[in-house]
């Protein structure tokens, strides 16, 4: 969709990204590494979801939660990723006006969707580690599907505030982003009409996004603290605490490469940071967090073993039988 110009300005009808480099030796290596992170991205987060599906052992309130994870890490990493890797093959990458709002907007929404889902599965640890007696009615699968579809409301609507921003900005010659994917920072200082009150509101939508769902991680592990100090069996705390270590340390990836790039102060760092560390939140944290929480979780490790050892015993069979 081209945006038809007023007065002297030029109709932009598609950006130009400029990428991650110029070298066309880094460009083959980044070409191969950021592809066998894409496959690995897409394998560990399609098993996950399908070993909570299968598993009965899984179909718990947590692994529920967890496989939405996983699918919003696939639509985080697709938005971008297949993009970029075409930038490492072609001389000039370019894409439509409208394929940059629907990769700003699908940005938007799953990095909104991933901090909800951290907060209720903050809220899902806290049930179970502080009042584990009632666990299967505060989290009840009703209550699970409320949470989730609230969730991708509020998605929606921060996304929505991207959107509206976006078309509302008058954008010139050149129509250059130096990024490797339409984020909203560069298509600011790309824009050449007044940007006050769309930054505003997409400032304040993402701000209460943020504020909610770290306002509710906060409150949740501060309640956790308190009941694992309390627990006189030094092994009940150990357990408390590694059903948590997972949360955490998802929680601490995102947060702290989001809070990296759209807290601190633009000048304190490049635009070249800007985009490693864009690379490590849409790219990298989704091939993470599916690794995360099969190393570090005992029931999913379990699971898994349970269905490798269904599919040996089943091929044993098949070929025993086979033989006979």
């Amino acid at each position: 969709m081209a945006f038809i110009a007023e007065r002297n300005y030029t109709a932009v009808t598609q950006f130009i990204l400029l990428g991650l480099t110029d070298d066309p030796v880094l460009r083959i290596i980044l070409f191969l590494i950021i592809l066998c992170i894409y496959l690995v991205t897409l394998s560990g987060n399609l098993s996950t979801i399908l070993l909570i599906r299968v598993s009965p052992q899984l179909h718990h309130p947590m692994y529920f939660l967890l496989s939405h994870l996983a699918s919003t890490d696939i639509g985080m990493s697709s938005s971008v990723t297949p993009n970029m890797l075409v930038n490492f093959l072609v001389e000039r990458n370019t894409i439509s006006y409208l394929g940059c709002v629907i990769q700003l907007d699908s940005t938007a929404f799953f990095g909104t969707l991933e901090c909800y889902l951290l907060a209720v599965m903050a809220y899902d640890r806290f049930v179970a580690i502080c009042s584990p007696l009632v666990y299967s009615t505060k989290l009840s699968t009703r209550v699970c599907v409320q949470l989730l579809i609230g969730a991708y409301i509020g998605s929606f609507l921060n996304a929505s505030s991207f959107t509206l921003s976006y078309y509302y900005f008058v954008f010139c010659q050149p129509n250059i982003i130096n990024h490797f994917f339409c984020d909203f920072t560069p298509l600011v200082e790309l824009s050449c009409s007044d940007v006050s009150v769309s930054t505003a509101v997409t400032t304040f939508s993402a701000g209460t996004v943020l504020l909610i769902t770290v306002l509710a991680i906060a409150v949740s592990y501060t309640y956790i603290l308190i009941t694992i100090l309390k627990m006189r069996s030094t092994e009940g705390r150990q357990k408390a605490f590694s059903t948590c270590t997972s949360h955490l340390s998802a929680v601490t990836l995102f947060y702290g490469t989001t809070t990296f790039i759209y807290v601190m102060p633009k000048s304190s760092y490049s635009t070249d940071q800007n985009k490693v560390v864009s690379m490590f939140y849409t790219v990298v944290i989704p091939m993470l967090n599916p690794l995360i929480y099969s190393l570090r979780n005992k029931e999913i490790k379990g699971a898994l073993k349970r269905q490798l050892g269904k599919k040996i015993f089943s091929l044993g069979n098949l070929i025993c039988k086979s033989n006979y």
